[in-house]
């Protein structure tokens, strides 16, 4: 059985020119990815380490300059036309920005309909007007009728991504790249579009992509599910995020989760610090050679600088790094179980 959506060796290399001087940016390098029906994939790192590359990729709105995607499997670069607009109606994206993606001289209804007709999901003006009502239902807009002659500037920074979670569900996706969709969205009703999110996976079979540099949301959506940890690029870790949170195997893993903060006192003493050799992330445009995260790795020995590490199995889960098995074993100590 095929999977859903299949990256195989992607990589996507921008070319640039600073000072008369041209120079490529890897932001993508050899990625290997798998995503099936209906499970929920979140996908961290720094910002500019390629995540949302990625997920324009998987959406069809960035071309990969080697490798290749396939939906169903089928390559969808090599697809018809008919078969081009199943894929692009099945996999949706939600932007981070909400009010950049909506379009500010359209009303709710205007930008909710739009889709729906244009894809034939239903013929006529009462038909539309019924199914943009139970959109709206659906993410928790009620009563409908209050919203649809509004414009994005009249509402919060949470009810315009549920507008956007609307629009995504609106054509019957299979799978929606949610990119950093409460990053922009008040702390107290972050939690509120997570199980939102996690709504429509149960009761609707939708597949979510969750990119995000919060491990605490990553966690918290993707409890069930895997974790793909992104760096510089790459993929330096993947597995099921019980697994890959409680034992960590790669140091850049490690050093993200001392990173966030324990608010218990007690818990906070007996955390463990992981003392990097630097605190910058290398250029993305000239990357070190061997491990990306040799720089900056505690553990890094020569063979880290002059060979890069592959995605091999230790356990049940992925890890790109030399010495997975000899590094200390590190315990979750900062994030709530």
């Amino acid at each position: 059985m095929s999977h859903l959506l299949e990256l195989n060796d992607v990589s996507v290399i921008f070319k640039g020119k600073t000072d008369g001087v041209k120079h490529t940016i890897p932001a993508m390098v050899d990625v290997n990815l798998k995503f099936n029906q209906g499970e929920i994939v979140a996908l961290v790192g720094e910002s500019g380490c390629g995540k949302t590359t990625l997920g324009k990729v998987l959406t069809g709105l960035q071309k990969p300059t080697i490798g290749e995607l396939f939906y169903k499997g089928k390559n969808v670069w090599s697809m018809n036309k008919s078969e081009f607009a199943e894929y692009r109606s099945s996999v949706q994206l939600v932007q981070q920005d909400s009010y950049a993606a909506l379009n500010p001289a359209k009303t709710i209804y205007q930008s909710l309909s739009a889709p729906i007709l244009q894809n034939k999901i239903v013929r006529g003006k009462k038909a539309t007007h019924e199914k943009v009502c139970e959109l709206l239902r659906i993410v928790e807009l009620t009563p409908p009728e209050q919203f649809l002659e509004k414009y994005p500037h009249q509402l919060s920074g949470g009810q315009r991504q549920r507008v956007l979670m609307a629009r995504a569900i609106s054509l019957n996706p299979k799978l929606v790249v949610a990119d950093e969709p409460v990053s922009m969205v008040d702390v107290s009703l972050r939690l509120s579009i997570l199980n939102l999110m996690e709504k429509l996976n149960k009761e609707m079979g939708i597949a979510f992509i969750y990119i995000t540099h919060d491990l605490a949301t990553a966690r918290y959506i993707a409890k069930n599910g895997r974790l793909a940890v992104m760096y510089l690029g790459k993929i330096v870790e993947l597995g099921s995020v019980r697994n890959v949170l409680a034992a960590p195997r790669h140091p850049y893993l490690q050093a993200l989760l001392t990173a966030v903060p324990v608010p218990d006192p007690k818990m906070a003493k007996g955390k463990r610090e992981l003392p990097l050799k630097s605190l910058e992330m290398p250029s993305i445009s000239n990357p070190p050679s061997g491990c990306a995260f040799n720089p900056r790795c505690p553990y890094a020995d020569e063979t880290c600088v002059l060979v890069e590490p592959r995605l091999r199995f230790h356990g049940d889960d992925l890890v790109a790094c030399h010495h997975a098995e000899r590094i200390p074993e590190w315990k979750l100590v900062t994030l709530a179980k």
